[in-house]
């Protein structure tokens, strides 16, 4: 359509992507893209065409790596994967590391050759993970130095490479060239496991700018923007970061775990102006003493679970309003954005689609919501993924009367009359006591709010009178005190006699996964029936 080419244009060109530059490498950018399309690969070829000597990662051990020097190190890589492994089109290479260049190395060097990357998650355990390798038919797993005790209950037919192999691979890559592969390799993302076994969700590479500019109109990011990515890039929220950043020819700068000082550290120390992270990291940075120097950053972007309430406008009020909040899944990629100015006039709404995205909030009978109830979210997008692996049942949806198909997240919410977004939990996180709905998040970002109350979850249990009741489980400051009835009499200030916890847990930690969410199965240990 001529407005979605406008659109295109306009927000290409706000963003710096259109300047201009040397015709000949620019003709070498468009001729990546042409043969090797948007993937990760073929964004890392064009930045590498256009500003070959650009610093595409900063690795805390490695130092500095040119986007130069990264295409020959993944196509070296993808060399000897192939020359020793028989790694080729189809194939899965499964990645359990930690966010440093040779994941990124990793998941390039499949791209190249055509190979499915699964990229796993650092939290599972040695027996979930035989499971993964199993059921996503790994044919090689990379993993990380630490994890070697982990994949040591792996099937035989799966082979393995220690991240401490990667300089002898690099330097005894046999020759030959790589042509761009008959089929683009997939990026298979890991749902969260937080009730149980993930599910592998293929991911579907872009097949133009849309995406990219879609998520950049709201989120303001530029060309050779430095970037830290503290949100794991096993997530989907740390992939498409680093997809955007090569396709900005920005700079990533990466480290291992996250610690809040030394993020903060490095993020003055490279003149970093964007951060991705998820809510927890944000959290994190609030309990340490904030800088003596404002850190340069002008975008904070979480994503991946929802902002416990007042987290939006404490941060902002600490950092600036830079504060933004995507509001997706691995299965949808994006549904909503949020920006400072919404988060300052509704912390906790998770923002408006972006351009070309479709949001319907629907009833059990699937027909449109009126303003302001509650009803399930749909989506579409021009990156809904396609499909479980393993045999998993696909996720329900519909057709789009508008075109194309609308994917339901899973997830209750309702829309205010301005158009701006409220996720109100997952459709089945929602419990029915004594015949009451009773949505378990309300309560929590209520709870949240207590200036006594460093975390808090709230959840569901059965109870033999009315079905289900609520437990509340909180974690204190340090040196707080809280008592169970004062909390429930706080809650009965504000919200119906029914959304009461009965159950009030004092907990050292909640349990979390590695990309941040609460591990409500483990919660559950905690309560007695």
């Amino acid at each position: 359509m001529p407005s979605d080419l406008a659109f295109l244009v306009a927000t290409l060109t706000r963003r710096g992507l259109l300047k201009p530059g040397s015709p000949r490498r620019i003709a070498a950018q468009l001729g990546a893209l042409r043969n090797w399309g948007f993937s990760l690969a073929g964004e890392l070829r064009q930045a590498a065409a256009r500003d070959p000597d650009r610093v595409a990662l900063v690795d805390e051990e490695r130092g500095e790596i040119s986007y130069r020097e990264l295409l020959d190190r993944a196509e070296r890589l993808a060399r000897s994967l192939r020359g020793r492994y028989g790694v080729g089109e189809g194939d899965r290479i499964g990645a359990l590391c930690r966010n440093h260049s040779g994941l990124v190395e990793t998941a390039l060097a499949g791209g190249l050759l055509g190979a499915d990357i699964v990229l796993v998650n650092t939290g599972l355990s040695g027996a979930q993970l035989a499971v993964v390798a199993e059921e996503q038919r790994l044919r090689l797993l990379v993993h990380d130095a630490e994890f070697v005790d982990r994949v040591v209950g792996l099937p035989p037919e799966v082979q393995r490479i220690d991240e401490r192999d990667y300089p002898e691979l690099l330097a005894g890559a046999p020759l030959g060239e790589l042509r761009p592969p008959a089929r683009d390799g997939r990026t298979i993302v890991l749902t969260s496991g937080t009730t149980g076994t993930p599910k592998g969700a293929r991911r579907p590479t872009p097949n133009g700018l849309g995406p990219l500019v879609a998520i950049i109109d709201r989120i303001p990011l530029h060309s050779g923007a430095r970037m830290m990515i503290a949100a794991p890039l096993f997530h989907t929220w740390g992939y498409a970061a680093l997809q955007m950043a090569f396709a900005l020819r920005g700079t990533v700068v990466l480290h291992r775990r996250f610690e809040p000082v030394a993020a903060l550290e490095a993020v003055q120390r490279h003149a970093c102006t964007a951060l991705f992270a998820v809510p927890v990291m944000v959290q994190r940075l609030l309990e340490v003493p904030a800088p003596a120097t404002r850190p340069p950053l002008e975008i904070v972007a979480v994503s991946g679970s929802a902002l416990p309430g007042g987290l939006a406008t404490r941060f902002m009020d600490r950092y600036g309003d830079i504060l933004y909040n995507l509001y997706g899944s691995t299965e949808v990629s994006w549904a909503a954005i949020a920006t400072p100015a919404e988060l300052r006039r509704a912390p906790d709404t998770a923002g408006r689609p972006p351009h070309g995205t479709r949001l319907a909030i629907v009833d059990r009978q699937g027909g449109p919501t009126p303003t302001g109830q509650v009803g399930r979210i749909l989506v579409g997008n021009e990156l809904l993924f396609e499909g479980y692996t393993a045999g998993a049942p696909e996720r329900a949806g519909r057709d789009d009367p508008a075109g194309g198909r609308l994917l339901d997240t899973g997830d209750l919410g309702h829309l205010d009359a301005d158009g701006l977004l409220f996720v109100d939990g997952r459709a089945d996180d929602m419990i029915v006591s004594g015949g009451e709905n009773v949505h378990p998040s309300e309560v929590e970002s209520l709870l949240a709010e207590l200036p006594q109350v460093r975390e808090v979850a709230v959840i569901g249990v059965p109870d033999r009178t009315y079905g289900q009741r609520l437990a509340a489980y909180l974690v204190l400051h340090p040196g707080e005190t809280l008592d169970p009835e004062a909390v429930r009499e706080y809650v009965r200030r504000y919200r119906a006699r029914f959304s009461v916890p009965r159950d009030v847990l004092f907990v050292p930690a909640l349990p979390r996964n590695a990309t941040g969410k609460v591990l409500t199965r483990e919660l559950r240990r905690y309560h007695r029936a």
